[in-house]
């Protein structure tokens, strides 16, 4: 059997209860799936390679060197939906000059919202919330605005997976441990499949990334590879969706 990712993690007396209970199943591809970008700005990738640990000082939720290693993976996945029509979202977020509205944020993480921590030292003119260049949506794109985890929390994300008639997502994006893992289990608590794309998901904790993973797999997901996915996406049939234009 091939090695996860999480295997390193999973303890045997762990491994005997998953196989016991039967968590793990492969719900299989949907036949009119949806493409999600989840966070991919430089708020958590930064504006450039380094460690993380020297991104950070710049960027407070940078995830460093994973973002940019699942970059490439993402582009491919992009270029493949693209090719094939399929609908790509984006999510991103959005917060007041003031970050009164970050709310239950500055609970979690004190640095830059009070005084407790030293603050970021931005030395870009980037927006955090913006999406990365390399992979910036197009006219035919969906872009959903957010607050919280899930794409799906009073965002019309699902509004526009009714309007496309889909039912499944490719999930990708970040963080595996947050934003994804909520958007995950609200699209499967939606009825939706949900296929989570192992290399195209990052974090800035290896244990959380591969445990999230873990659990997605055995609950609420399949975690498959970028190849079987893109392989998946080549194989559907042409003209499935009526995309929009992104014209007046």
């Amino acid at each position: 059997m091939t090695e996860r990712i999480w295997d390193k993690y999973v303890s045997d007396r762990d491994r005997t209860v998953f196989d016991a209970a039967g968590f793990g199943e492969k719900s299989g591809f949907g036949q009119r799936p949806v493409l999600m970008v989840i966070d991919v700005s430089y708020a958590f990738c930064g504006d450039r390679r380094e460690p993380i640990l020297d991104s950070i000082k710049h960027w407070k939720l940078s995830c460093g060197e994973t973002a940019w290693d699942a970059l490439p993976v993402l582009i491919k996945l992009i270029d493949a939906a693209h090719k094939k029509e399929i609908p790509v979202i984006y999510t991103t977020g959005y917060a007041r000059d003031d970050r009164w509205d970050r709310g239950g944020w500055s609970w979690k993480n004190s640095r830059g919202e009070n005084n407790k921590r030293e603050k970021p030292s931005i030395t870009s003119n980037r927006d955090g919330n913006d999406i990365m260049d390399e992979i910036a949506p197009q006219k035919q794109d969906i872009v959903v605005w957010k607050q919280k985890p899930s794409a799906f929390h009073e965002a019309p994300t699902m509004s526009y997976l009714n309007l496309l008639k889909a039912d499944s997502i490719i999930l990708t994006g970040t963080t595996t441990s947050g934003c994804v893992r909520a958007t995950a289990v609200d699209a499967f608590s939606n009825n939706l499949k949900v296929n989570v794309v192992e290399e195209a998901c990052f974090d800035r904790s290896d244990v959380s990334h591969a445990v999230t993973l873990l659990d997605l797999h055995s609950k609420y997901a399949d975690v498959n590879s970028s190849l079987d996915t893109l392989s998946y996406i080549e194989s559907l049939p042409d003209n499935l969706f009526s995309l929009p234009t992104g014209k007046k």
